[in-house]
């Protein structure tokens, strides 16, 4: 069932900040960068039609930024302008969904495959302490919106390890975009929340497990399972843990779709 993307009456005049670097950083890298971090706080909506001027307030950026940012964020997908209406932030449809955790499948299997193999000790110890440290929270039955914080910012940065240990910077850029549109389903559906929160660390901690008994076969099919349920979760579609991990596979119960139509969505 389609859902019209939900529209703010006003952007928030928020600017976000933008890293330090010792380098120089180009205006619409700064850009980028702060219309990303927006994106991913739901400052603004996918779905949403926005005006470059609405985008400098936001950013807080010069309007040649906002310009010279817009052609990368239309190739990157994450941005349309549509006739007569002006800039679009990319809707959620289900085949956006559904190409954007393909790809994340394709990728993320063999990075943790490559993980798995070459990791140090170290890195594996470190994903497993921070895995380890909201499992004890949650298992003692913390359910705060602070720990689930601390629960997202830990899956996503297992998932973004695992890719960095490729060491292809091409791959990497790839991944980042679809990240995104990833993570926007996944906000959109308010994921990582106290329903889900259980059974999402259950599955990274089969990854985890296969990883640091240095099992390829093992991780990369756990990953997979893992992908598939996130993919279920961003359709709005549960189903018992017993049917995403090993070979049974019990009938999927339908919660709800929330994912938006691929028409422009009203003013």
């Amino acid at each position: 069932m389609d859902a019209a993307a939900p529209q703010p009456a006003s952007v928030p005049v928020v600017p976000a900040p933008v890293p330090t670097s010792p380098w120089p950083v180009k205006q619409r890298d700064r850009a980028y960068e702060s219309f990303r971090q927006h994106l991913l706080a739901m400052n603004i909506r996918a779905g949403q039609f926005i005006s470059q001027r609405e985008l400098v307030a936001l950013t807080g950026l010069s309007l040649a930024a906002i310009r010279e940012m817009i052609p990368r964020l239309e190739a990157d997908g994450l941005i349309v302008t549509v006739p007569k209406r002006g800039l679009q932030i990319a809707p959620m449809d289900l085949k956006l969904v559904r190409n954007a955790f393909e790809l994340r499948r394709i990728l993320e299997c063999e990075a943790v495959a490559v993980f798995t193999r070459h990791a140090s000790e170290a890195e594996i110890a470190a994903l497993v302490t921070a895995h380890q440290a909201v499992l004890t929270r949650a298992e003692a039955g913390d359910r705060s919106k602070r720990l689930l914080d601390q629960a997202q910012t830990t899956d996503w940065a297992m998932h973004d390890a695992l890719i960095d240990s490729l060491g292809n910077d091409l791959v990497r850029n790839i991944y980042r975009v679809n990240s995104i549109k990833v993570r926007l389903a996944r906000l959109e559906q308010s994921l990582l929340s106290e329903a889900v929160l259980m059974s999402t660390l259950h599955e990274h901690s089969l990854v985890l497990a296969a990883i640091a008994a240095r099992d390829v076969a093992a991780a990369v099919e756990a990953l997979r399972a893992h992908i598939e349920s996130a993919h279920l979760r961003a359709l709005g579609i549960s189903a018992p843990l017993s049917s995403r991990v090993g070979p049974r596979r019990s009938k999927l119960v339908p919660r709800r779709m929330g994912i938006a139509s691929s028409r422009p969505a009203s003013q």
